[in-house]
C-alpha cells in the first residue's frame, strides 16, 4: 500500500464479468484498477472516478465522493456492487450499580 492511499470506512465488493468477486478497500486500489484492468469502453462516469479518485489521493476531494463515484463507474460499466449488510456487533452493557441506601 503506498504510502499516500486513503482507506473507505467501508470496503466494495464487485462482481467482474467473469464472475468472480474483487475486493477494493482504499482509493489507490480503486484508482489502479479503473486505470490498468478496466474492461472496454470508458464512460463519463470512469472518468469522474478517476478524476475523483486522484483528487482524494491528493486529499482535496473527501474519499467517500471518491468511493460513490468508484461504485457509479462500475454500475455504468455493468460491474455490479455486491452489497453486504452492515454487520452489528452486539455490545455488552456494564451493569447498573447497585445504590445503597443508608438506613436510619
Amino acid at each position: 500500500m503506498p504510502l499516500n492511499d486513503v482507506l473507505w470506512t467501508r470496503p466494495v465488493t464487485v462482481r467482474l464479468q467473469c464472475g468472480l468477486e474483487r475486493t477494493f478497500t482504499s482509493v489507490y486500489h480503486a484508482l489502479d484498477f479503473l486505470e490498468n484492468e478496466w474492461p472496454l469502453g470508458h464512460g463519463e462516469l470512469h472518468q469522474r472516478a478517476v478524476k475523483t479518485c486522484r483528487g482524494a489521493l491528493n486529499r482535496v476531494i473527501a474519499p467517500l465522493i471518491a468511493r460513490e463515484a468508484f461504485m457509479a463507474a462500475c454500475v455504468e460499466a455493468g460491474l455490479p456492487a455486491v452489497v453486504a449488510p452492515w454487520q452489528v456487533q452486539a455490545t455488552r452493557r456494564p451493569a447498573r450499580p447497585t445504590r445503597v441506601v443508608a438506613l436510619r
